[in-house]
């Protein structure tokens, strides 16, 4: 009895723990969109920053709660647009800081002007405009223009005698908000694809099955990949489907069948044998990248033995040629590695190309597949080739919030980038511009549900005929 419970217990745990990583890997991808970094940011840092604001108002008399509403809107565009006009530390403490010296300065001005004391002012309407335009003048011609300048400028007026405090305050919890801000976008928002974009710390152990007529274009196209990261490595596979011609082939390999009886499984496996390390020595020498070969029984399933050897030799990545049937539909070999966990790049090879250095990635968002496929389009350009990354809207008014989303795709590119927007649909854009490129980068479309993949079938799909290579990106 107690055995069964504990038994239970265990597998529990296990379902726990198998839902609790699918959950932080979906979590993991949804903040791969650096809208959704964003949003995350602001609904973290905001709350705490004003939190601690409203700490310091508490124990040091020179912090007023007045100071809150331009605070807590100035941070919210600090956090929402890092990149933007009035996202500088300089111009958010500055501006704040000056706009409640001018509107101290108002203040006083109007107080002589009227000949009374200070603290009896009051709101005044003369106040009110003088502070608002010395506001713009001077942040104008300081370079410190920043819209909630205007709101410390105003909330002097109802300061009474405190305005020395409220701009003490204002300096000093602007301060505060800017050197988090700093540290934020520095050590968080301009690494976050070192941290998040899983691509990029991993991807450089890749197995490539040696199949079809394009094997040796698609090793090399995996090869590069790999050698992008220092820890690089490829594995060139054999699967066949007899055991003891694998067996052969391994004893070849390793050079202990030399003195064998020459059968024809034996010059078979011999032949296979000498290609695989030709190709290693080949991808070793050319590309520099460590290249070790393997052989497998098929066993009836081919995709599942490229998984298991992928799972075995630890590599993260396949990297396979492009295979479809007669009615152009994928092959189960290719349809079983892009439902796998595996991260999968399927290369359809128009020629004898190795070398891929002007490649185009057309996006429809800015999801985990678009990085995936930034990431190794700048792997193969290098410091000296070109990504153009694309998208194509159905109306003007979605242009703006295409080229901004572009922009956030590739700010973490180090390769040369431009960014295009077209009116046209994918296919027409693809195939007007594919002589220009070496490469096309294309999503699996595997994370689409199968009404959208009926009602419109995946890119690949609708640009079969190239006269350049493309490369098809599925990602875990």
């Amino acid at each position: 009895m107690f055995s069964e419970l504990r038994r239970r217990l265990a597998a529990a745990r296990r379902r726990a723990a198998r839902v609790e990583r699918r959950e932080l890997r979906s979590f993991r991808k949804w903040l791969e969109t650096t809208n959704n970094l964003l949003h995350a940011s602001v609904l973290l840092f905001v709350p705490l920053l004003v939190g601690l604001v409203t700490l310091l108002a508490n124990t040091v008399g020179a912090v007023s709660f007045l100071l809150f509403p331009p605070l807590a809107s100035g941070t919210y565009t600090l956090f929402s647009e890092p990149e933007g006009r009035y996202s500088d530390p300089r111009t958010f403490v500055g501006g704040l800081t000056v706009g409640a010296l001018c509107g101290w300065a108002a203040v006083e001005v109007a107080a002589y002007a009227y000949g009374v004391p200070t603290a009896s002012l009051g709101v005044n309407a003369g106040a009110a405009a003088l502070g608002v335009f010395l506001t713009g003048g001077a942040t104008w011609a300081l370079d410190l223009e920043l819209p909630t300048a205007f709101s410390t400028a105003l909330l002097v007026l109802i300061t009474g005698t405190a305005q020395f405090a409220y701009v003490a305050g204002v300096a000093l919890s602007s301060s505060l908000v800017a050197i988090v801000f700093a540290v934020w976008r520095r050590e968080v928002y301009e690494e976050r694809a070192r941290y998040l974009y899983r691509t990029t710390e991993a991807d450089d152990h890749v197995v490539v099955p040696m199949r079809g007529e394009t094997a040796e274009q698609t090793a090399m196209l995996g090869a590069r990949i790999a050698a992008a990261h220092d820890a690089g490595k490829v594995v060139l596979l054999d699967v066949v489907d007899d055991e003891e011609i694998a067996a052969a082939e391994r004893e070849c390999i390793a050079g202990e069948g030399e003195n064998a009886d020459s059968t024809a499984e034996e010059r078979a496996a011999d032949a296979a044998a000498r290609e695989l390390e030709r190709q290693a020595a080949r991808i070793e020498t050319t590309v520099g990248v460590p290249c070790d070969v393997a052989v497998a029984v098929e066993n009836g399933n081919p995709a599942g033995t490229v998984l298991s050897t992928a799972e075995e030799a630890n590599c993260d990545l396949v990297v396979t040629p492009f295979e479809c049937d007669e009615d152009d539909a994928l092959t189960p070999f290719l349809r079983t590695l892009f439902g796998s966990d595996v991260d999968v790049v399927a290369l359809q090879s128009t020629g004898e190309r190795t070398r891929w250095k002007r490649i185009m990635v057309p996006v429809r968002s800015a999801s985990d597949v678009a990085h995936a496929m930034l990431d190794y389009a700048e792997r193969l350009a290098g410091g000296n080739g070109s990504i153009s990354v694309c998208s194509c809207i159905d109306a003007e008014r979605e242009r703006r919030r295409t080229e901004s989303m572009l922009a956030n795709l590739t700010e973490t590119v180090g390769t040369r980038c431009e960014t295009r927007v077209s009116r046209s649909s994918i296919e027409e854009f693809v195939e007007r511009n594919d002589a220009h490129y070496d490469l096309v980068f294309l999503g699996a479309s595997t994370d689409r549900s199968a009404a959208s993949k009926f009602l419109s079938r995946p890119t690949y799909e609708r640009v079969r005929d190239l006269d350049t290579d493309i490369a098809i990106v599925h990602t875990a």
